[in-house]
């Protein structure tokens, strides 16, 4: 997956239209278009972040990382869209990953379009497909 960063200001996200493509079923996650930038998002159209720190198919994101950045969560055999899959976290929830990529939220993150974990310590990025 490319990681490159990108800033966008509230006036830019105003003034950019956020248009999905609906995700096969009642899948929790689609693919969007911000700015022409395609992005992951949750049902609810919020932006979904990866961790350089984890590992393929493998959360470490766990206690107050968790809280800031909560696991976008599925139930055991919730259908998904291609290359999408569950992997199983420590406490036996099952997260969404995007080809064995854990995704997240952002607690920060408010309404639909907001990206403002991207680069955070430099180990947070908007997942991309």
């Amino acid at each position: 997956m490319t990681r490159t960063s990108f800033a966008l200001t509230a006036s830019t996200l105003m003034a950019c239209a956020l248009a999905t493509a609906a995700a096969a079923g009642d899948a929790p996650v689609l693919t969007g278009k911000l700015c022409d930038q395609t992005i992951l998002m949750d049902a609810n159209k919020m932006t979904l972040y990866t961790f350089d720190k984890d590992e393929t198919g493998k959360s470490y994101c766990y206690d107050q990382c968790a809280v800031n950045w909560p696991p976008l969560t599925a139930a055991a055999g919730t259908e998904l869209p291609k290359n999408y899959s569950l992997i199983q976290r420590d406490d036996g929830t099952m997260q969404v990953a995007y080809k064995g990529q854990p995704l997240y939220l952002w607690i920060k993150d408010k309404q639909p379009g907001e990206m403002t974990g991207d680069g955070v310590k430099g180990v947070w990025h908007t997942a991309r497909p």
